[in-house]
């Protein structure tokens, strides 16, 4: 309970600037509910570049072995309405390119789904 409340004054705030309300962020956030992968951990999302960053508690300790946040994946808006979706290279550092050219569902169907464990490590 504490956590949708906490989560519900994030959307509130809305973007970094704190003055528009994103809605990409709030379908974002609602879609990430229906993970396959850690459903007992809160996921965050929050602006990276032009883009939303998905961060969550790393709770096997396979990347953070102090158990912290990591971020695991990255939606990139195209100027067409699609989007790119990313995963993180923890070991690199880096956001690798997973898909490009999804309307935003499909790209949270590729996150939640995450048969391959690219996302939720």
């Amino acid at each position: 309970m504490m956590a949708k409340a906490q989560r519900a004054r994030s959307r509130r705030r809305g973007t970094a600037s704190g003055s528009v309300l994103s809605l990409d962020r709030l379908r974002i956030e609602r879609g990430l509910d229906g993970r396959t992968r850690y459903r007992y951990v809160q996921p965050r999302v929050e602006p990276e570049g032009t883009g939303w960053k998905v961060l969550s508690p790393n709770c096997s300790r396979s990347i953070a072995p102090d158990g912290g946040e990591i971020a695991i994946a990255w939606f990139e808006p195209l100027e067409d309405g699609r989007w790119r979706v990313h995963a993180r290279d923890h070991a690199g550092n880096a956001w690798l390119l997973q898909a490009d050219g999804l309307g935003l569902a499909e790209a949270l169907d590729l996150v939640c789904a995450d048969p391959l464990g690219l996302y939720w490590p």
